[in-house]
């Protein structure tokens, strides 16, 4: 019974390795998005906001919030119409 217990945990480790390569992908870690403030609608953000109100991704209440962001694919946030990192900072700081 104690090989069929590690033999399952070590089926498990391998798939929860392939999991996490799969959501280093999806997080846009690989450098195909960006990050994009002013475009999220309410409760679609991604991550937290610069402000500092939330933690959580799908916490945004308005709309377009200049502090929330989304990922965009990576040279489309300008026309989009959208702030890059520094320009949304800038923006709150005003």
């Amino acid at each position: 019974m104690n090989q069929r217990l590690i033999a399952s945990s070590a089926l498990a480790s391998v798939l929860a390795l392939g999991l996490l390569s799969g959501v280093s992908a999806a997080d846009g870690t690989t450098g195909g998005k960006e990050k994009c403030f002013g475009l999220a609608k309410a409760g679609q953000n991604d991550c937290a906001n610069l402000s500092g109100t939330h933690s959580c991704a799908g916490q945004n209440k308005v709309d377009n919030g200049a502090d929330e962001w989304k990922y965009v694919g990576k040279g489309t946030c300008a026309k989009l119409g959208g702030k890059s990192v520094e320009e949304a900072q800038a923006a709150l700081k005003k």
